[in-house]
C-alpha cells in the first residue's frame, strides 16, 4: 500500500529549490533569497567547496550528516582523506546578520570565482552557489539533447 501525503502536508518541507539571483557585495557578502532564509530558519548553517566550481550551502542537519557518512570512510584509502580534507577544511559555519545576509570566505569566492552576480539553486538537500555567468553556461550544458540520453540510466 502506497501512503500518500495528504494536502496539507508539505512534501518540499526540508528540500531546496528554485534559482535565485543576487548580487555579491564588496565584502563578499550576499543577502539569502527569502525562501532560503525560511527554510534555514535559526538553524546554523555551512558552506563548503561544491564541485565544478561553485559553493555548497547547507543546514547543520545536512552537514552533520554527511559528516557521519565519512566517518565511515576508510582512513587508509587516499581517496577518502582527500575528500574528507576538501569537504570539512574548507568548510565555515554561516549565519544570516540582521538584514539577511550572509558573508561568503575569501577563499570560497576566490575557488567560485565569484565577483559579481551569484545563483543560488536548490538541489534538494543543499543549495549550491554559483557565479550567474557560470550558471548560464552550465545550465546550456545540461539543456544538450546528449546529456540528457545520458540521464536514461538512471531510472528515475
Amino acid at each position: 500500500m502506497t501512503v500518500q501525503p495528504s494536502p496539507e502536508q508539505d512534501v518540499s518541507a526540508g528540500s531546496f529549490y528554485g534559482q535565485f539571483q543576487r548580487g555579491l557585495d564588496k565584502k563578499g557578502r550576499v543577502i539569502l533569497p527569502a525562501p532560503i532564509r525560511e527554510k534555514l530558519g535559526a538553524e546554523a548553517a555551512f558552506i563548503t567547496k561544491g564541485i565544478e566550481k561553485c559553493l555548497l550551502l547547507m543546514p547543520a542537519r545536512e552537514f552533520n550528516r554527511r559528516r557521519e557518512r565519512m566517518q565511515n570512510l576508510n582512513l587508509t584509502s587516499a581517496k577518502a582523506r582527500k575528500y574528507k580534507r576538501r569537504f570539512f577544511s574548507n568548510a565555515a559555519p554561516v549565519k544570516p546578520d540582521g538584514m539577511g545576509r550572509i558573508n561568503i570566505p575569501s577563499y570560497l569566492r576566490e575557488y567560485a570565482e565569484l565577483t559579481g552576480d551569484v545563483i543560488f539553486a536548490g538541489v534538494d538537500t543543499h543549495i549550491e552557489i554559483w557565479d550567474a555567468e557560470r550558471w548560464r553556461r552550465h545550465q546550456e550544458e545540461l539543456d544538450d539533447e546528449e546529456i540528457q540520453e545520458d540521464w536514461e540510466d538512471l531510472n528515475i
